[in-house]
């Protein structure tokens, strides 16, 4: 059965989808704010590196310490406390949860 356009546009209802997510740089969150890791951007060794850490897409993590001066950061992911520095944390695009 095919649809005419204005069927189409008749049930074409967008309120059932969720609202766009910004995305914001693990770097620029809060303390003891919890997010979701949508994906890493960042030059590809070091990402690499991030994943074997844990940092994988998905995941929740949340920013415990920051140094007095603001870097590093120590970021809970999986039950471990890890530091990382600013511009390393600027290459985790992350989503609040």
């Amino acid at each position: 059965m095919r649809h005419s356009a204005e069927m189409k546009a008749e049930i074409d209802n967008r309120f059932h989808l969720k609202p766009v997510a910004k995305l914001v740089p693990l770097s620029q969150i809060p303390l003891n704010r919890m997010v979701r890791i949508e994906h890493l951007e960042g030059p590809r060794e070091d990402c690499d590196r991030l994943l074997d850490l844990g940092f994988t897409p998905g995941e929740e993590v949340v920013i415990t310490h920051h140094a007095p001066l603001g870097e590093p950061v120590v970021v809970r992911v999986r039950g471990a406390l890890l530091a990382l520095r600013k511009r390393e944390a600027a290459w985790i695009w992350v989503n609040l949860v």
